[in-house]
């Protein structure tokens, strides 16, 4: 199941008899979020996220010569293509990845 930020827009709306219950997902108010590889994600999940998401987006960044590149390891390289999917659709799938608040921009390597 994918986890979606929303704007103050319900995902799911419940109707009662005599109530209705709105259930909404996290909303960012003020400042930024990533989406991270979460840590207990396998390696082989994380390559075939990677692989899905680098088929769909530029993912140039983590190429060889690119300013993510390294570390050269799964983990970090799905993290960076995880958020950049997060940073355009907006989608950060819970299933192997986790909302941060704080920035994994490291060195050279600027998240998106």
């Amino acid at each position: 199941m994918a986890f979606q930020y929303a704007t103050r827009k319900p995902l799911m709306r419940l109707c009662e008899t005599s109530f209705t219950v709105l259930t909404t997902v996290h909303t960012k108010v003020s400042g930024k979020t990533w989406c991270i590889a979460q840590s207990q994600a396998t390696e082989p999940k994380l390559q075939q996220v990677l692989d899905y998401l680098c088929g769909q987006l530029d993912c140039k960044e983590i190429q060889p010569g690119g300013s993510c590149f390294n570390p050269n390891t799964v983990r970090n390289h799905a993290s960076y293509a995880i958020d950049l999917n997060f940073q355009i659709n907006g989608v950060c799938d819970i299933s192997y990845a986790n909302p941060a608040v704080t920035d994994p921009s490291f060195g050279t390597c600027v998240y998106p």
